[in-house]
C-alpha cells in the first residue's frame, strides 16, 4: 500500500498564529518540529496499517518547512518551491490514499488561520458552483486521480469542512477554533497519538475508486485585486467574469495545475502578506 501525505502547517498541534507558522515567527522554529512530529504521527499509523511507501509533500508557504532530520526516516520527502501541482506535488493515480495533515479551514470562515492559498488575496474559490478552499481542491483532485482521501488532520472548522465535502473522510481535530488566531488546544500527546491512531484505522477502510480525470469542471475564483484577473486573462482558456473574477474549465488535475500558475501570478503582481 503506498500513502501519499500533503502536510500543510495551520492546522498543527498546538499552533494559532502567523508567529507560528511564517518563517522569522517568534514561535516558527518549534511550530517546524511540532509540524514534523504530526506528520510523523501520520506516518507511523500507515506503517502501522501496512504501508510499503509513503510520500509526504512539505505544502505550507515555502514548502521547506519539515524538518529532513526528524522526519521518519522510512518516508521519503518533497521539500521546496517551485512546484507544479503545489500542495499535491507528488501524487498520482499509484497512491492507495492520501492524507492532509495540518489543513486549515477556508477564506471567510472562522477557523484557525483560515485562509485560501494566498491570505487575503484570494476572497473565495468555487469549483463547479460550490464555494471552496484548499480542502475541497485536494479532495477533487485527489478523487480525479482515483485515489481516497483518508484522513483529514487540523482544527475542529477545517474538520467540519471536510466532512461536508466527503463524510467518508476520517478526520482528527486538534484544536477547536475560539477566533481566527485563538484556539483551545488538544494537549499535544493526546493529539498525536489520535492522528497515529485514526491513520491507522482510515487505510485499513478505504474506499474503491474509479480514476475520473477525463471529466470537465468548471473553477472560478474571485480575487481582491482587479490587477490579478487583468492578468490571468491573458492565460488562454481564462474568462473575466467581472472585475476581480476569473473562471476556466478543464479536468480536474489541470485545474489544480492551472491555479497553482494563478498563485505565481498573482505573487508577482501583489507584495501584500497572507493573514493581514
Amino acid at each position: 500500500m503506498k500513502v501519499y501525505l500533503s502536510v500543510d502547517m495551520e492546522g498543527v498541534t498546538g499552533l494559532v498564529d502567523a508567529e507560528d507558522v511564517q518563517p522569522r515567527g517568534r514561535d516558527y522554529e518549534r511550530g517546524r518540529v511540532l509540524m514534523t512530529e504530526d506528520a510523523n504521527a501520520a506516518v507511523r499509523g500507515a506503517y502501522d496499517a501496512g504501508a510499503t511507501a509513503v510520500l509526504v509533500n512539505d505544502a505550507h508557504g515555502p514548502m521547506r518547512n519539515l524538518l529532513p532530520d526528524l522526519l521518519d526516516p522510512r518516508a521519503t520527502l518533497i521539500k521546496g518551491r517551485p512546484k507544479p501541482m503545489g500542495m499535491i506535488e507528488g501524487l498520482t493515480r499509484e497512491y492507495d490514499a492520501a492524507l492532509c495533515i495540518g489543513y486549515h479551514a477556508r477564506a471567510g470562515v472562522l477557523g484557525v488561520l483560515s485562509h485560501s492559498f494566498m491570505g487575503h488575496e484570494i476572497e473565495d474559490i468555487w469549483l463547479d458552483d460550490q464555494v471552496t478552499g484548499e480542502i475541497g481542491l485536494f479532495h477533487a483532485t485527489a478523487h480525479a486521480y482515483g485515489v481516497p482521501v483518508a484522513l483529514l488532520t487540523g482544527d475542529d472548522t477545517a474538520c467540519a469542512e471536510m466532512t461536508a465535502w466527503d463524510p467518508s473522510v476520517a478526520t482528527v481535530p486538534v484544536k477547536y477554533a475560539k477566533d481566527r488566531f485563538a484556539a483551545q488546544l488538544v494537549p499535544v500527546p493526546e493529539a498525536q497519538a489520535a492522528i497515529r491512531t485514526t491513520t491507522h484505522q482510515a487505510l485499513a477502510n478505504l474506499p474503491a475508486l474509479t480514476a475520473d480525470r477525463a471529466r470537465t469542471r468548471r473553477l472560478a475564483v474571485r480575487w481582491q485585486n482587479a490587477s490579478v484577473t487583468a492578468h490571468l486573462t491573458a492565460i488562454p482558456g481564462v474568462l473575466r467574469q467581472d472585475d476581480r473574477t476569473v473562471t476556466v474549465e478543464a479536468d480536474m488535475p489541470h485545474l489544480y495545475r492551472l491555479f497553482n500558475l494563478f498563485l505565481r501570478v498573482a505573487t508577482a503582481v501583489t507584495t501584500n502578506p497572507p493573514y493581514c
